[in-house]
C-alpha cells in the first residue's frame, strides 16, 4: 500500500477518535410534561398521554392523598419538600396518586413547570447522569419509580442512596425523588434476615441494607381495604362514570366481584367499573 494511502487511513481514523471523544451537546428538555428516563441511551423519550385518572376520583386514601399533595406543592412553589416512599398493599392507588397529583398540580396557577420523570429499576444505577441533566434546568422534575425493590445480591440501591442524601453532589434542589413499593424497607424479609444470620457484624448489614428507606423524608402508608372503603371506591367510580345501575345491584356486584378475585382494593374496584361500563355499551 502506498505511503499516500496509509496517510490518508491515519487521517480517517484520527477523525473518527475526535468525533468520539468530543464532549457530547448539552441536554435539552422539550415542551412534553411527562418523560420515560433510557438509561442506556441516556435520553428522555417525551411521553404525549400520561395513563392516569383525576385527583377527585381516588378514594380511601384521603390522608396519603393530602400529605403528598402538599408536599407536592411545597415544591412546586421552589420550597422545602421531601422524597417519598408510597408503600405497602398491591392496588390501592400508589402510582395512581403520583400521576393524579402531577396532572392536578399542572392544571393550576401559582407553580413552576413541573415535570414528571419516569425511571426503571434496572435503570437506577444511571440515575447520577439524569441528575446531572435535569440539575440546571428551568423546571422543577418529580423523578418517580413505579414498584421499587431490590433483590439478594443486586447493588443498584447504592446509587440511589447516594443521589437521595449523603452523596457529594447530592440530590439537586429542583428534582423530588417518588418511589411505590410493595415493600416498606424496599428489600424482602427473608433478605434482611439473610444478612441478619450470615454477616460477621449483623447489626450493620442489615443497616447498610435497610437505611435506603430512610433516605425518603415522607413515608406514606397504604393497607389493605376493609369491605366498606371497597363499596364506597366502587360507588364512587360508578358515580363518576355515570353509570345507570341502582345502588343494591351495584352492592351485590360489587362484593361477588371481590370474592372472586379475592381482594378488595381501587384497582380491583376499577376494573368491576370498567366490566359493567363495558355492559352499558360504555368506555372508561
Amino acid at each position: 500500500m502506498k505511503t499516500k494511502d496509509y496517510l490518508s487511513r491515519i487521517a480517517d481514523a484520527l477523525e473518527i477518535l475526535a468525533r468520539g471523544s468530543a464532549a457530547p451537546e448539552p441536554f435539552r428538555l422539550g415542551g412534553a410534561d411527562a418523560y420515560h428516563w433510557q438509561g442506556e441511551s441516556g435520553t428522555l423519550l417525551a411521553v404525549p398521554k400520561v395513563s392516569r385518572v383525576p385527583l377527585r376520583m381516588l378514594r380511601g386514601i384521603d390522608q396519603v392523598k393530602g400529605i403528598l399533595l402538599k408536599n407536592t406543592e411545597q415544591f412546586a412553589r421552589g420550597h422545602g419538600a421531601n422524597n417519598a416512599l408510597l408503600w405497602g398493599a398491591r392496588g390501592m392507588g400508589k402510582s395512581s396518586l403520583v400521576k393524579a397529583i402531577h396532572a392536578d398540580v399542572l392544571e393550576r396557577e401559582g407553580f413552576e413547570r413541573l415535570v414528571l420523570i419516569e425511571i426503571a429499576r434496572e435503570d437506577l444505577e444511571t440515575l447520577p447522569v439524569l441528575m446531572r441533566a435535569i440539575a440546571g434546568q428551568d423546571a422543577r422534575f418529580i423523578v418517580f419509580c413505579d414498584d421499587l425493590s431490590f433483590d439478594s445480591g443486586e447493588t443498584s440501591y447504592k446509587s440511589l442512596k447516594t443521589i437521595l442524601d449523603g452523596g457529594l453532589e447530592g440530590r439537586p434542589d429542583n428534582v423530588l425523588f417518588y418511589a411505590t413499593s410493595n415493600r416498606r424497607h424496599l428489600m424482602p424479609r427473608d433478605m434482611i434476615e439473610n444478612e441478619r444470620s450470615t454477616a460477621i457484624n449483623p447489626g450493620e448489614a442489615v443497616e447498610e441494607k435497610v437505611s435506603l428507606s430512610d433516605r425518603f423524608g415522607l413515608w406514606l402508608g397504604f393497607h389493605n381495604s376493609d369491605q366498606d372503603n371497597y363499596l364506597a371506591m366502587v360507588s364512587g367510580y360508578a358515580e363518576f362514570y355515570g353509570l345507570a345501575i341502582d345502588a343494591e345491584t351495584l352492592r351485590a356486584r360489587a362484593i361477588e366481584w371481590a370474592a372472586t378475585r379475592g381482594a378488595r382494593s381501587g384497582r380491583v374496584a376499577i376494573q368491576l367499573v370498567r366490566t359493567l361500563a363495558g355492559e352499558e355499551g360504555k368506555a372508561v
